[in-house]
């Protein structure tokens, strides 16, 4: 599948396992079906044709049911995507640096957030908001987020890989 014109950052296959989304550098993502290896949507970051107005988008993740995702971009913004009004329906700011990781839980209520900033920033999706930010160390790279299929874990992987434990947000293990 040749969706896009720069390097990919993200892939995230779809729940029913025939479409894959995937993000670039070229400030788009694109809806893909596996079966036949066809690009089927291919949208620019601004939601505009013209790729002078998009921005990199730096990671891509479906929402468990498949119905929105999520981008990251290049210029610290988490956006939540329709995938049906293929339209941009919300936007998460307040990180700083590009964003590295975004993970949905699995119950659809939570989204994990990570930039350069060191810090993974949790939303509520009903709510459209920022209820908790865990601070790491200073110059953590977060490079992965990862919700467990329970819903009762949080894997931030990067220099080392920690695990919280979900509602409480507390720390459970570092693995070095």
């Amino acid at each position: 599948i040749r969706a896009h014109d720069g390097p990919v950052t993200g892939l995230s296959v779809h729940a029913t396992g025939d479409y894959l989304l995937s993000s670039s550098t070229d400030g788009h993502w694109a809806f893909s079906d596996l079966r036949v290896g066809r690009v089927l949507l291919k949208i620019a970051e601004s939601g505009k044709d013209d790729p002078s107005l998009s921005e990199a988008l730096t990671c891509a993740q479906f929402h468990p049911d498949g119905l929105i995702f999520g981008t990251g971009t290049e210029n610290s913004v988490v956006k939540i995507w329709d995938l049906k009004q293929r339209a941009n329906v919300a936007n998460f700011p307040g990180h700083s640096g590009p964003i590295s990781s975004i993970a949905f839980s699995e119950n659809g209520y939570y989204l994990a957030t990570a930039a350069d900033d060191s810090d993974v920033k949790l939303w509520d999706l009903r709510k459209l908001r920022n209820f908790k930010t865990i601070a790491l160390d200073d110059r953590y790279e977060v490079k992965s987020l990862c919700f467990d299929h329970s819903g009762t874990y949080l894997g931030v992987a990067g220099t080392d890989v920690r695990v919280y434990m979900c509602k409480q947000w507390q720390e459970l293990a570092v693995f070095n």
